[in-house]
């Protein structure tokens, strides 16, 4: 039985819809209280048993490398001042046991081709991939209750939710045979409210069969020249089963203001040194 130790972050997007804040910053270091979101993401493959943090990255992307690298300056400046609750912090960033590697994408070709970039280091092992920008609140963590799945089917698991009709054209949607998960007959990426096949749409959490990269590669790049991983799951599901799990938890959409403004305000509640404050903040507002 194949275990997911692999997980793919691709990360080499501009986040043009956070600009100018995304000018020099990615948008995956944006944080939500004091972690940023690709710590979220990485924290959650963690969770779900994943070794391999595999981050496909861009230009201007280098502060994500600087993020999860040890960073001695600032460990010494901490030990020095007899800061050590700050020091621990710092230095559980990435466990020990983790090991971080960096891919660059020469171009931003689109989400299926940045997956494929992966593929020599993945090799002919099933894979996660995780889009740091949806954040989802789930217990056990999403790609864990996933990873789960996975280990019972031995096929492609995709994390879905249902949307309203008129958002489906943000989302590639699929179409399922029924059951809890269900098997995946029809994927179509982005389609017209009228031409969607159902409102259960992809939602940032993948577990794919390594034979999505023999796919990727044949994919033609479709509107402003991407190639769509959703093209790659469409030909893949010819071959083998995929299931779309509709995972447990609530999920931000952080790829947008009003999505990174919702987990803000949801995770400022909860956190352990500010959330009475700032929840009673809010209740006098």
């Amino acid at each position: 039985m194949k275990r997911v130790r692999k997980c793919v972050f691709p990360v080499a997007g501009m986040g043009s819809r956070f600009l100018p804040a995304t000018k020099a910053s990615p948008k995956e270091m944006m944080p939500i209280v004091d972690k940023p979101l690709i710590q979220y993401a990485v924290e959650e493959a963690v969770a779900a048993g994943i070794t391999d943090m595999i981050f496909i990255t861009g230009r201007n992307k280098r502060t994500i490398e600087d993020h999860f690298d040890k960073a001695y300056e600032v460990e010494a400046e901490l030990a020095a001042r007899g800061k050590l609750d700050l020091l621990e912090l710092v230095q559980s960033i990435v466990p020990k046991h983790i090991n971080c590697i960096y891919i660059r994408q020469p171009e931003a070709l689109g989400l299926g081709h940045a997956v494929l970039c992966a593929e020599p280091v993945v090799n002919d092992e099933p894979f996660a991939v995780i889009l740091a920008d949806d954040l989802i609140d789930g217990a056990p963590p999403v790609l864990q209750q996933m990873a789960q799945v996975y280990e019972q089917r031995q096929c492609s698991v995709l994390g879905v939710e249902e949307v309203p009709r008129e958002h489906t054209r943000q989302y590639g949607i699929v179409q399922t045979d029924g059951g809890e998960p269900g098997v995946v007959s029809a994927i179509v990426e982005k389609p017209q409210p009228q031409d969607a096949p159902s409102t259960l749409a992809v939602v940032g959490r993948y577990i794919l069969s390594p034979r999505i990269f023999h796919h990727l590669a044949k994919v033609q790049a479709g509107a402003g020249g991407e190639i769509q991983l959703t093209d790659g799951i469409a030909a893949l599901l010819r071959e083998d089963k995929v299931l779309a799990y509709r995972f447990k938890g609530m999920r931000y959409d952080c790829g947008s203001k009003l999505g990174y403004l919702q987990a803000m305000v949801a995770y400022g509640k909860k956190h352990p040194e500010v959330g009475a404050a700032f929840a009673a903040y809010l209740k006098s507002l």
